[in-house]
Order: C-alpha cells, then structure tokens, then sequence
C-alpha cells in the first residue's frame, strides 16, 4: 500500500468496518496503516465532506443496493459516487456472481444479464447520465482476479460457477 496515498474505506455494514479499522492503529510493519480512514455510510447518504476528494474509487464485490447501482446504471447513485471524485478520477467496479447461487438476490435487484451485448452496448450509454463514461470492461479470471489482493478475492475465487466483471469508468464533466 501506497504510504503518499490516502485511504477511505466505506461501507453501509459497520461488522466490516470494525473488524479492519483494529488494524489500522498497528505499527506499520504489523500491518498497521496511518493514511486510512473509514466511514460508515451508505453510498445513498454520503458525507459532503468527502465529495471532490477521490482520485480514484474502487467498488470491489458490491452487493444490494450498490451492486444494482454499478450494475444496473442507477443513476441517483452514481452520481452519488461521482460527487466523490476529483477531475479524471477512476472508478474500478469489480462483480462476483455465481448466476445459480445469487439467483434470488439478482432477482429481487431486478439486473438485467451481465452478458457482453449488456456490457458493451447497453451499460455505457447509462453511465453518461451520471457523469462517468465506461472506458472498458473485461471478464476477470483467477490469476487477474488475485492481483486484487482483497480477502473476497481470495474466497469467492474458490466458487466453481462464479464469474468476475471489472468496469473501468473515468469522471467527466457532466
């Protein structure tokens, strides 16, 4: 981890937050980090604080409302997480879906099928509305999955009918 940068780590469930910000009060070299910070919110709810802050976002394993935002091109919340970015920022959204075992959630979020004519065509065109524009996507595979070097990656690699989605958008003017 970059020590020059500084880290923000959000999320709706405080279980996660918990466990992690322990961490950060360790001496660096017992995995301590002094340049991160994390906030418990909702992506709907975001502290004005932090907008214009980010010069890059990072949206790794959404769920719920969040994976139907990213996924979906919610554009309320997606404009939500653009408030967040600076100039050119980036936003990497990584997905993990197993289409047998997430069936009841995909189908109570309503997604449409993450297939390429969704990717390529449909989902670019919706990201516009919330100042973003998708500069690429690309199917994930184990080797390009563990570069992520999270946790999740790790255990959702081990899903046999799992497959994993990166979106790579810039901020623009909007």
């Amino acid at each position: 981890m970059n020590s020059q940068n500084f880290f923000i780590g959000i999320d709706a469930n405080s279980r996660p937050l918990e466990k992690i910000s322990e961490k950060i009060y360790r001496k660096p070299a017992r995995g301590g980090l002094p340049n991160a910070l994390f906030v418990l919110s909702a992506v709907e709810n975001l502290p004005a604080e932090l907008e214009g802050i980010a010069n890059e976002i990072q949206v790794n394993f959404p769920w719920g409302s969040l994976l139907r935002a990213v996924a979906g091109g919610d554009e309320i919340v997606l404009r939500n997480l653009r408030q967040l970015c600076a100039t050119d920022a980036l936003l990497t959204v990584i997905i993990g879906l197993d289409l047998e075992r997430d069936r009841s959630e995909l189908d109570r979020l309503a997604l449409p099928s993450l297939d390429l004519d969704y990717l390529k065509l449909e989902l670019p065109a919706k990201y516009p509305r919330a100042g973003f524009a998708i500069v690429g996507t690309e199917t994930l595979t184990g080797t390009r999955l563990l570069e992520l070097k999270t946790t999740w990656a790790r255990r959702l690699k081990a899903g046999h009918h799992r497959s994993f989605i990166r979106i790579l958008a810039r901020a623009v003017e909007g």
